[in-house]
């Protein structure tokens, strides 16, 4: 498991609110748009179009614009007209005021046939510029308070949901949990002053679990307001302090022993510690995928939610004889397993990798991927029991294993989970 230590440097904090929207602006007007032809979407293939029917039966497509308008009167008024005379209805809007200009974010349902492009040349016309286009989808249509009242819930019950709720407050952007040191000590992040840091397309807050998170939408600068709901979630984690679901759930394995599945955190340190020291060099080498005795350096940062979720296996004893990871890496999700080798070829690991993917589905996670030795059957198995279609990579004995689980968060997101 590498740890992440490559840190861009900081800029000082601005000294006010005013200050933050002036050095916004200026770095604004300085940014190059994407190209039309792009539509604005440099992710994965999220962001999907969304068909409808209007009354008149014509198919239709839902699309979020962001674009910036003088601050005058009558300046969004010639922006809606410019949009409207190509029938194009304004679902929700929401505005980001910087002084001398104000940047407008619709979300649009537009005649099928209009594209990237277009919409791009229409918010031209009524005045816009610096804009940004990028398909929307089903989930954009929840207006903007009840969104944010969700994921401020979403938050206060887990402490690994913050990365995630950002991820969906900002839109499509990387989040990175950098923590204040290495697995081997070593400090990895600049301390970021109390109100964080606002650089054009970077967001630097500090980490109430200690570190930094860093948020980067390469494609599209932050604006004030958004620096301040980002602050707003990362206090209200503070606030609550650590967090994880107590929920406990008894299996019985084939053999008839009974074994309970539960969220991990870091009071499981001491008991996944003495686990590692019943595990053979050949299991910690399969999971760990480096020196054996460095295992136990990287056990602080699995078991910490800001780094994901963890799920523990104990004994009816209270043994703890399995943990399974799913991580958050950026914009992929990685899945790990670790299993007791007196508790393997017992389905343990088949039952773990399945919660982690129901997991990340309900993460909305497009896919996941598990890192392992060519050599590892039992992980392979694992995977293949998904019922997934998977893709291999294999580069000089380690192998990487990738699922998409695009279907199955469009059908949570269909029956409203």
């Amino acid at each position: 498991m590498p740890d992440s230590s490559d840190v861009a440097s900081t800029a000082p904090a601005p000294a006010s609110a005013l200050d933050r929207c002036r050095l916004w602006w200026s770095r604004r007007r300085g940014h190059r748009t994407p190209s039309p032809d792009g539509g604005g979407d440099t992710g994965t293939g999220t962001a999907r179009r969304a068909a409808a029917r209007t009354g008149n039966g014509r198919d239709t497509a839902l699309w979020r614009l962001r674009t910036t308008v003088p601050e005058r009167p009558g300046a969004l008024a010639v922006l809606c007209t410019s949009l409207a005379r190509r029938r194009i209805d304004i679902l929700a809007l929401q505005t980001h005021p910087l002084g001398a200009a104000t940047v407008d974010e619709f979300l649009l349902r537009a005649p099928a046939g209009v594209e990237s492009g277009e919409l791009s040349a229409l918010a031209a016309t009524g005045g816009g510029h610096d804009t940004w286009v990028e398909r929307a989808d089903a989930h954009d249509l929840v207006d903007g308070p009840t969104r944010t009242l969700a994921l401020a819930t979403r938050t206060a019950l887990d402490t690994a949901e913050l990365p995630l709720a950002l991820r969906e407050l900002l839109g499509r952007c990387t989040i990175r949990s950098l923590p204040a040191a290495s697995v081997h000590g070593t400090p990895t992040a600049q301390r970021v002053p109390p109100g964080g840091i606002l650089e054009d397309t970077v967001l630097r807050l500090p980490d109430p679990a200690g570190g930094t998170i860093v948020v980067e939408r390469p494609h599209l600068p932050f604006t004030p307001t958004e620096f301040a709901r980002a602050r707003a979630l990362v206090a209200l984690d503070a606030r609550l302090g650590q967090r994880v679901p107590r929920r406990r759930d008894v299996l019985t394995l084939p053999e008839g022993n009974a074994i309970t599945v539960r969220r991990a955190d870091p009071s499981d340190l001491e008991a996944a510690r003495a686990m590692h020291t019943r595990c053979s060099d050949t299991t910690l080498g399969l999971r760990y995928h480096g020196p054996v005795h460095d295992a136990d350096r990287y056990l602080a940062h699995l078991l910490s939610p800001r780094f994901g979720r963890t799920l523990a296996v104990e004994t009816a004893s209270g043994r703890l004889v399995a943990l399974g990871h799913l991580l958050w890496d950026g914009d992929e999700t990685e899945v790990a397993l670790l299993v007791e080798d007196a508790w393997q070829r017992r389905g343990i690991g088949s039952e773990l990798l399945r919660r982690l993917v129901e997991l990340a589905v309900e993460a909305r996670c497009e896919s996941v991927y598990a890192v392992t030795r060519a050599a590892n059957t039992g992980m392979v198995a694992a995977m293949r029991g998904l019922g997934l279609p998977l893709d291999y990579q294999i580069e000089e004995g380690t192998m990487v294993l990738s699922a998409p689980l695009a279907p199955a968060v469009s059908a949570a997101a269909s029956e409203g989970r």
